[in-house]
């Protein structure tokens, strides 16, 4: 059986970060994954996926030593961001009011990871068993116990389950999941734009759901649709001509000339395991908890786990794999990750209905809340993670 210190099970943003981090620390790190992504090409058409990485997501990507690799790749900044349901009632946010020069960055997933990959080739104490899955867990009082589809059996101090919102791992490990299904899907639209590359991100409440616009590099931009699952359904199997005239008949006219180029679909669920650990498992990102994606900040609540979990271990010292790292770290990040779900999912109720005094109210609120000075301030440091 061959020893590490960590093993990581995932190889994607969450899990690639957590890697770099953990073997900067000098420990032993091994890292499973059953497939790696395609590699970059300057020419390659954009990727559906996306993600709003937040400045403390930045700050995180840089301290981990992949920032300067995403740099030579692409990626958007996004300095203003703007919500409303009615016309004249609207909530903005601009980075110069916080004297930054950028709210955050729209890019790729796939582009984030292939950044923290090329960081995980400098460390000689990381090593990447790929295309590999785990097959059984075991745990004693010390160590973890992993073997894997190749035959490769690992015994860690920590095992990391980073593999995503249907991860196997916390199955392995008896954790139970709550599971909520939004009666809603969401639709992800890449377009062409007769604009030159913008700065803004902007989402409009509809009856039906939310119509978003992110801005991409260049003449490119991400539109995404909430509808009806059937809705969303007829909306994928229409040819691009077809979807493109159904955005303009649906999306604010600011949106102006484009061309649609890619299209895809997946349904709303919100996830929350009835406990990060067990034993010597310890859950990070989406196998933690997902997120209604109205305010984009999924990847960016895995990464605070992220910087938790490492963070207790850095400073615990020799004493990194004391087992009770594992309940500080859910004590830490349940009630943020918690507080950020409740939050999304109210705000997707009181937009989701057509009482009549409620849409007032919920708009004369989007007004209050753009005036509301410190408290505006302070609401958006919080989504940005600089509070």
């Amino acid at each position: 059986m061959e020893q590490c210190d960590i093993a990581i099970v995932g190889a994607g943003m969450v899990g690639a970060a957590t890697a770099c981090l953990l073997a900067a620390e000098g420990l032993n790190v091994r890292v499973i994954e059953t497939r790696l992504p395609e590699h970059y090409a300057p020419d390659q058409p954009l990727d559906l996926r996306v993600s709003a990485i937040s400045q403390a997501s930045v700050a995180l990507l840089d301290k981990a030593g992949a920032w300067s690799h995403l740099q030579q790749m692409r990626l958007c900044p996004y300095r203003r961001l703007e919500t409303w349901e009615l016309d004249g009632f609207a909530t903005r946010f601009d980075a110069a009011d916080l004297g930054l020069p950028q709210l955050g960055y729209i890019i790729e997933n796939r582009l984030v990871q292939l950044a923290l990959l090329r960081r995980m080739e400098d460390f000689p104490n990381i090593q990447t068993h790929t295309p590999a899955a785990v097959v059984r867990l075991q745990q004693g009082a010390e160590h973890a116990s992993l073997l894997l589809d190749d035959g490769t059996e690992l015994q860690a101090r920590w095992v990391l389950a980073c593999d995503g919102a249907e991860s196997l791992t916390r199955r392995l490990a008896g954790i139970g999941v709550s599971r909520f299904e939004y009666r809603q899907h969401c639709m992800l639209i890449n377009i062409d734009t007769e604009f030159e590359q913008e700065d803004i991100t902007w989402q409009q409440f509809t009856p039906q759901g939310p119509r978003a616009f992110l801005p991409l590099p260049g003449r490119h931009g991400s539109l995404v649709w909430y509808d009806s699952p059937a809705r969303i359904r007829a909306l994928t199997a229409m040819s691009n001509e077809a979807l493109a005239a159904e955005v303009r008949r649906h999306f604010p006219a600011r949106l102006g000339g484009f061309q649609v180029t890619d299209k895809g679909s997946f349904p709303l669920v919100r996830r929350h395991a009835n406990h990060y650990h067990a034993g010597r498992v310890v859950l990070l990102g989406d196998a933690a908890h997902t997120i209604n994606p109205l305010a984009g900040q999924g990847v960016n609540l895995g990464f605070k786990d992220v910087a938790c979990w490492t963070e207790l271990l850095g400073k615990a010292g020799a004493d990194w794999h004391d087992i009770t790292l594992a309940s500080r770290y859910e004590r830490r990040r349940r009630p943020d990750n918690l507080l950020m779900q409740s939050g999304m999912d109210l705000f997707y109720g009181v937009f989701s209905n057509e009482i009549g005094p409620l849409k007032l109210a919920r708009n004369l609120a989007l007004t209050l809340a753009d005036k509301a000075g410190p408290l505006k301030e302070m609401a958006l440091r919080y989504a940005l993670g600089l509070v």
